[in-house]
């Protein structure tokens, strides 16, 4: 089995220290480079390929939303996966993150295996965080849509976000809106009589056809355009 290259970035060397111990002790994984800021965690990861990268939020010249936002949006850089690391659970830093492309986040905190965990998840192209802890995110942190209605600027753009979704079928949409609730694909199934191999089909289509990293742009995506409301 070929290691999962994994990128360390964060200002605290001791910090880094530690994660590299438990990091380089697996046989699925080896740490190819570090950084102390993002802007020279750019530098460094073109030169090391990683496909992992573990990202600080808060750090000197440039933080990790501008770092992960200019990172996934090069092309050069591949497939490359974004892990948030913070010490704050649920703040406008992670959602700003999130929003950048990385896949999921994690609280500084956590132990080995939950770190390990996530790792291993983000690297097989899923999120490292459950859909619901996606949705408490965005309920709190999205500003509410524009009702339909009178004609008004609010109205347009509510029209040009849903007009995102033109691409999907209809199956698909109910696909999206059942991620974007948080269900999981086993959830899913149930509530659409498909079989699971089916509702994975469709979220790869969904992917695909909106241009979305993983499950966490698929529920960012499903509120954005109103297909999720928020709870009454």
């Amino acid at each position: 089995m070929t290691p999962i290259r994994l990128f360390l970035v964060d200002d605290q060397q001791l910090v880094r220290a530690g994660f590299r111990m438990v990091l380089d002790a697996q046989d699925d994984m080896t740490v190819v480079g570090e950084a102390g800021d993002g802007a020279a965690a750019l530098t460094a990861i073109a030169q090391t390929r990683p496909e992992v990268v573990l990202m600080d939020i808060r750090m000197p010249r440039m933080d990790g939303v501008e770092t992960t936002r200019r990172l996934l949006r090069d092309p050069a850089a591949g497939e490359v996966k974004v892990l948030v690391l913070t010490t704050f659970d649920l703040d406008d830093y992670v959602y700003a993150a999130l929003r950048a492309g990385a896949s999921g986040f994690l609280l500084k905190d956590a132990g080995p295996a939950e770190l390990l965990s996530a790792i291993r998840a983000v690297h097989a192209g899923d999120a490292a965080m459950a859909p619901s802890t996606t949705r408490r995110l965005l309920e709190r942190f999205v500003p509410d849509l524009p009702e339909t209605g009178a004609e008004s600027a609010s109205a347009t753009r509510r029209r040009e976000a849903a007009a995102r979704l033109d691409p999907l079928t209809e199956r698909e949409r109910e696909v999206l809106e059942a991620v974007g609730r948080g269900l999981t694909n086993v959830e899913i199934a149930a509530e659409l009589y498909l079989a699971e191999a089916t509702v994975k089909t469709h979220i790869g289509r969904v992917l695909a056809k909106l241009g979305l990293r993983d499950r966490v742009q698929m529920v960012i995506t499903a509120y954005q355009t109103g297909l999720v409301g928020r709870p009454e």
